[in-house]
């Protein structure tokens, strides 16, 4: 979904406008060559159901051996560089700048893979009542995100929260469950997260 001529790009990136987006769909990434952002609002989505999700056995046990610390919101700049340090990324300054907006107004959370007290991996997405918006995850060490993904999959069940969009289809999602749905069943579910009151 591209910005209308008449609205300021920079206008869409204030928090109260980056939630009402959100709320509706839609997700920024910005362009790695150019740095321009734009929002996306694609016709079949990808949740992970958190009524239905799987922890595949190989990933259990070799997650179990790393033995990792796993830590919920203790390090948001950490994450959101490890997310960026790739050669090419869609997480600009522009949109750093905006995600840590976010984060001082609650809507922010990460899970964090910690070992021999170094951050090694993790995660962090956007939360709005009972959704979850997956925005990125990266790792250090072998099955460092993924033992954050599992972490944060217990917590949102835990926590009552209704699905964990992760945006588009992977096949490492595919092992923990993820499905594509259409946009019509995904607002469906947008209005039942919506009802909810979920604190992270």
């Amino acid at each position: 979904m591209d910005s209308k001529k008449n609205i300021d790009p920079k206008e869409l990136l204030k928090p109260e406008n980056m939630i009402r987006l959100y709320a509706s769909g839609a997700f920024p990434m910005a362009d790695a060559k150019t740095g321009g952002i734009n929002w996306y609002l694609p016709e079949i989505r990808t949740i992970i159901p958190l009524d239905n999700f799987n922890i595949p056995r190989s990933s259990k046990k070799v997650i179990d051996d790393k033995n990792f610390e796993l830590r919920f919101d203790t390090n948001f700049d950490g994450v959101l560089a490890g997310c960026a340090d790739r050669e090419s990324t869609w997480i600009s300054d522009e949109l750093k700048s905006a995600y840590k907006r976010l984060e001082k107004r609650g809507h922010i959370h990460t899970v964090e893979t910690w070992k021999d007290g170094m951050l090694v991996g993790g995660l962090y997405g956007v939360t709005f009542r009972g959704g979850f918006f997956g925005e990125s995850m990266f790792s250090k060490v072998s099955q460092a995100s993924k033992a954050a993904l599992v972490a944060l999959l217990k917590h949102l069940k835990e926590k009552e929260f209704v699905f964990l969009d992760v945006q588009y289809m992977t096949e490492h999602l595919k092992m923990f469950g993820a499905i594509e749905i259409s946009f019509e069943k995904y607002t469906k579910l947008l209005h039942k997260a919506y009802a909810k009151m979920c604190e992270f």
